[in-house]
């Protein structure tokens, strides 16, 4: 049977999973009937064979290999047009599995409501949600976001200025943010 036709089988669990080449480096894609349920960033080899066992672990099911199933599809058809300036909004159906209370609470306000090429800070989420005073909770759950790039985390900065954290490391995050036209290209 195809890695298709095993997404397809109903009443189990499915995850499939691909990685896409990006600006930023490999990116893994893991999607369940639900949506898009995962984004790893720097997918070596390493980084994925980690990242499998623990969707494994937390979704109950084996991940398979399908870049072509549907929701993995568009997920990478979207995603290219990102990083090639295409694209500035995901259309994407999302799975919540992996993170629950505040911290899906802060990643879907972040979804919804900062868009593409504008920032916000920590505090200022933590406002949106209603626990002002929360905004080292709000970098938490930044840190935990299992669907980064999608769910823009990059575009969650420092009051003062700082560009913050990341999960994906802070060239990444610059590197996002130069893409979205909020901080300059790097000279070199």
């Amino acid at each position: 049977m195809s890695s298709e036709g095993q997404y397809e089988r109903q009443g189990e669990q499915q995850v499939v999973w691909t990685v896409v080449g990006t600006d930023i480096g490999p990116l893994l894609l893991a999607a369940t009937r639900e949506g898009l349920v995962n984004v790893v960033f720097h997918a070596t080899d390493a980084v994925r064979e980690q990242a499998l066992t623990r969707l494994a672990s937390r979704l109950g099911a084996e991940p398979v290999e399908a870049p072509g199933a549907p929701p993995l599809a568009e997920a990478i058809r979207q995603v290219e047009a990102y990083f090639a300036g295409t694209r500035k909004d995901f259309e994407l159906p999302l799975d919540w599995a992996l993170i629950s209370g505040f911290n899906r609470q802060v990643l879907r306000e972040l979804a919804s409501s900062v868009q593409y090429g504008t920032v916000v800070g920590y505090g200022d989420l933590a406002d949106r949600v209603g626990q002002p005073g929360a905004a080292q909770a709000v970098g938490a759950a930044m840190g935990a976001n299992p669907l980064p790039v999608v769910v823009p985390c990059h575009r969650v900065v420092e009051r003062d200025g700082g560009i913050g954290g990341f999960g994906g490391g802070l060239e990444t995050k610059r590197t996002l943010l130069a893409l979205e036209g909020v901080l300059p290209q790097p000279l070199f």
